[in-house]
């Protein structure tokens, strides 16, 4: 009888603590532009429009969708709340020689997305050196 308590308070905590909402999510949606070709995990994306959801809150997922919605791709992150809030919304790239690696997502206020790197960026980070830069974004609907 005791074990079955056990468990019972166990599972209890659990279940409350996967309804605790993480910490790092972007709310409705964030909207950015870029005017260049870039890779978002290990997906090519060209210039143009683009949105960043996280389809679910506690996957460590970013779901990266061009407006036309012709392109798409899920990139892996890390929260990265080691510091002050972000002070304005904006989607940071990683410049190695002519080529653009989606970095991070921050959004103002709230927090800020690490997009883990991927094989080509890691062996571009090894040929180069990064040159980091940051697009204007907008949060909301």
């Amino acid at each position: 009888m005791k074990t079955f308590q056990n468990v019972t308070v166990l599972m209890s905590m659990l279940c409350l603590l996967s309804a605790i909402p993480a910490m790092a999510q972007v709310d409705n949606r964030l909207t950015f532009q870029a005017p260049f070709a870039f890779y978002a995990g290990n997906a090519k994306l060209p210039a143009g429009d683009y949105t960043v959801t996280q389809p679910d809150d506690n996957a460590g997922l970013l779901l990266i969708e061009s407006a036309d919605r012709l392109h798409s791709v899920f990139v892996d992150y890390m929260a990265d709340d080691s510091g002050p809030a972000p002070a304005k919304t904006e989607v940071s790239f990683n410049k190695y020689g002519n080529t653009e690696f989606l970095g991070r997502v921050s959004v103002q206020g709230q927090n800020s997305m690490q997009v883990l790197p991927s094989k080509a960026e890691q062996n571009a980070a090894k040929a180069a050196a990064s040159e980091k830069h940051s697009l204007s974004a907008r949060s909301g609907r």
